[in-house]
């Protein structure tokens, strides 16, 4: 086969969640098919080089980039009012492309597939910033319709999709995503860990939150649950919240100063990917308290690091997280204490949690998943 990626999520300055999944599942296909070609296609005006050093990871003998030097930005606002061919910049060299980031372009020589990961823009637009609101409502339907595939992240995404665009379910197709083992595992070596909590002034004993500061992942309910939990124990672990600061996160900030939690509340600097397995590891727990998530890798790379979850009941997070976490109401900060109490107090369930989470997180492995994407490009191109 000769397959075509959109690689955009895979050089952007920030890698997103979209990036990771990209990266799983194109890294383990290009290694374990070499019999197929693959070309990386990117609109650059820029910093090629950097762009080309990033792909470098990803690179194998049946692997080329095909690179256009035209602003994608620029492409991007403009093609779903004006329908400017995605073939005149990248030609006609593919039997199938995939769009990994919700929107197919007009115009795509053969094949298409797109990765719709959730539907947050309909179900929670209000957690949506501006220009990717504009971005999926003007385009994602089309891409839709454009797609002979639609490939989502779990069976609850399916059934998002299926009810805000039935017209497309026939063409919905689950594939998972993968934990990177060799990136997210125990940390034996406790001084490693130790050090990344130095680099981050980090004391003792800490419940974790990583992932993206924003409304969604319902981060005022936590630090509200967290001020009932120090109501009824003033000894339990302080509370770290570590990622990226998404949209409309003021409020969250302001959360923690309005119940006078800045002593036991902390928010970390930017943390490099060499320090989040430590980081993780070092963890009483790992808190999720999100009320929408088309797939939620944080948990599973916790569970893979030997670490027991609590996790929120809502969306895709059971799919992820089966029975090996403590499950809370999302919407109860007083069921989120509970659970982060029980993990806390209790040291033989947190101990049968750790067990259980590292076997269920050698189940979702990026090879089996690249492996039923590939079989899905094979029935499409049949």
């Amino acid at each position: 086969m000769n397959i075509s990626f959109d690689v955009l999520p895979l050089i952007s300055d920030n890698m997103s969640g979209i990036g990771y999944c990209q990266a799983g599942l194109v890294g383990e296909m290009v290694k374990s098919h070499p019999e197929d070609r693959y070309l990386y296609e990117y609109f650059s005006r820029k910093d090629h080089e950097v762009k080309r050093n990033r792909l470098k990871a990803y690179m194998h003998e049946n692997c080329d980039i095909n690179e256009s030097h035209f602003s994608g930005f620029l492409y991007r606002c403009i093609m779903n009012m004006i329908p400017v061919p995605y073939s005149l910049f990248f030609g006609k060299k593919s039997e199938l492309t995939h769009f990994f980031n919700y929107i197919i372009p007009p115009f795509v020589h053969g094949k298409k597939v797109v990765t719709i990961h959730d539907m947050v823009v309909k179900a929670y637009p209000e957690t949506v910033r501006f220009r990717t609101k504009h971005l999926l409502n003007t385009g994602m339907k089309k891409s839709m319709k454009r797609a002979d595939v639609i490939i989502t992240d779990s069976e609850f995404s399916k059934s998002e999709i299926e009810k805000y665009f039935p017209q497309y379910s026939h063409k919905v197709q689950v594939v998972y995503c993968g934990v990177n083992s060799d990136k997210f595992y125990p940390v034996e070596d406790k001084s490693v860990v130790e050090k990344v909590k130095r680099s981050l002034d980090i004391e003792g004993e800490y419940f974790l939150y990583l992932g993206t500061i924003e409304p969604r992942k319902n981060l005022e309910r936590l630090i509200e649950a967290y001020s009932l939990l120090l109501k009824k124990d003033e000894n339990v672990p302080r509370l770290v919240m570590a990622g990226g600061k998404g949209w409309l996160n003021s409020n969250i900030y302001q959360k923690v100063v309005e119940l006078k939690l800045e002593k036991y509340v902390q928010f970390t600097k930017y943390i490099p990917d060499e320090d989040l397995c430590p980081l993780i590891n070092g963890a009483t727990a790992f808190v999720f308290p999100s009320i929408y998530e088309g797939f939620g890798m944080p948990p599973l790379e916790a569970m893979a690091c030997g670490v027991p979850v609590v996790c929120s009941k809502e969306a895709s997070l059971p799919e992820v997280v089966g029975d090996c976490a403590v499950m809370i109401d999302a919407y109860d900060p007083q069921s989120i204490a509970d659970g982060m109490y029980r993990i806390y107090s209790d040291k033989a369930l947190a101990e049968e949690l750790r067990v259980r989470g590292l076997q269920r997180a050698k189940e979702f492995t990026w090879h089996r998943f690249s492996e039923k994407l590939h079989g899905i490009y094979e029935a499409v191109l049949k």
